[in-house]
């Protein structure tokens, strides 16, 4: 389909999904962000719904502006992910032991390592700018500066909520790697300490949703925030590098008789802020629950942990700011699916699947997800479908 073009106040909402699907709330974040007086732009993806401040799945473009907490507290979150030289035959047909190896050699939930991992001990990963990235986090918030310890020890870990380790088939038969997180407990300090001095400042004082705060170009609040921002999108990036780098070699000590190879990774946030032109102005791009789609550029938009997920290539629709969305969206909220499902419906729905099936992730249900086949018919002018993956293993935090 193509946009749906809907009234705002200070600019036009550009809607990638069925205006009548969409929850009340999530309109009026919309309709509530289109009256910021520095937007620019705003693109809605299919997999819209209520968040905080602005909806997941939003594409707020502003010049010399930026909302934190449309940014969202787990800066630079994303995905990874990677075709393998495996095949579904090379698969055995008890999964449980490289589900249970790989929870062994990636943290979840609120885990972290006993200590940082050594990147240099790490099959191909580049320590190429390693130090200074550490160096420049005596540049961050003071208030996160006791953080540092735990900082690095959660940098390679997977944490909890939706994030996610999969192990995937394709149409073809080819096996994939494939992950989702972000910048751990450090982004989220990092976010919630800027939220709050935002909220505090004088121009934010009229704002109809306070959780629309905002920073502005040239102000000491804004340099320090950009400079925050960026050193946890990094971070983010990072941890899902040193994440991969620890899932290829539970892949290659599994599979040591079929001597896997790699190709390139594919990675892209999908929590971030980017500096783009557009018309011949420089904006500040926020992808909130939404990626980064530009002509030929590779993304990850997943499902749920029982309907598989997909790799895409961006056709550059600037109407759309050059975005996608992130996955499927959520449908309804953690504490509705907790009501409406049992863990016997997950085990139902997600069969055939090699992953937990308790209680602890009912909320994560693929039933609380929008269809993903549905949400990719939806932007079929703002990507094209590279391979359609089905996990066959699913590490949830």
């Amino acid at each position: 389909m193509s946009y749906v073009e809907m009234p705002g106040a200070k600019v036009p909402i550009r809607m990638w999904a069925d205006p009548a699907t969409i929850e009340g709330s999530a309109l009026q974040q919309l309709q509530n962000v289109a009256t910021l007086p520095w937007i620019k732009g705003l693109a809605v993806m299919p997999d819209v719904h209520y968040g905080k401040g602005a909806t997941v799945g939003s594409v707020i473009a502003m010049h010399g502006a930026v909302c934190p907490a449309a940014v969202g507290v787990d800066i630079g979150c994303g995905m990874s992910a990677v075709r393998t030289s495996l095949t579904a035959n090379d698969l055995p047909g008890d999964l449980s032991r490289l589900r249970s190896k790989i929870e062994q050699a990636i943290p979840v939930g609120r885990g972290m390592h006993d200590s940082p991992v050594d990147p240099g001990r790490l099959h191909g990963f580049g320590t190429s700018g390693w130090d200074g990235f550490w160096g420049r986090f005596d540049g961050v918030a003071e208030a996160v500066k006791f953080r540092a310890e735990r900082a690095a020890k959660q940098m390679g870990t997977l944490g909890s909520g939706n994030h996610f380790v999969e192990v995937c088939t394709d149409t073809t038969g080819s096996v994939w790697l494939m992950l989702h997180s972000g910048s751990r407990n450090i982004g989220k300090e990092l976010a919630e300490f800027h939220i709050g001095v935002a909220q505090r400042l004088p121009h934010n004082q009229g704002l109809v949703d306070r959780d629309l705060a905002v920073f502005v170009a040239d102000t000491p609040q804004m340099a320090a925030y950009r400079n925050d921002l960026f050193w946890a999108q990094e971070y983010a990036k990072y941890n899902r590098t040193i994440m991969m780098a620890l899932l290829k070699d539970v892949v290659r000590r599994e599979f040591k008789k079929a001597k896997p190879t790699f190709e390139p990774e594919i990675s892209a946030h999908h929590n971030y802020v980017a500096e783009e032109r557009y018309d011949g102005m420089d904006l500040l791009v926020t992808r909130k629950g939404a990626i980064r789609a530009g002509s030929g550029e590779y993304g990850i938009i997943p499902g749920s942990m029982g309907t598989g997920s997909y790799i895409v290539k961006g056709l550059g629709n600037e109407k759309a700011f050059n975005s996608a969305s992130h996955g499927a969206g959520r449908r309804m909220s953690r504490n509705a699916a907790k009501r409406r499902y049992t863990t016997k419906d997950l085990e139902e729905q997600t069969r055939g699947v090699e992953c937990r099936k308790d209680s602890g992730v009912v909320d994560e249900i693929p039933g609380a997800y929008k269809p993903i086949e549905q949400v990719i018919d939806q932007q079929r002018d703002l990507v094209e479908v590279v391979a359609k993956l089905k996990q066959v293993v699913c590490v949830k935090g």
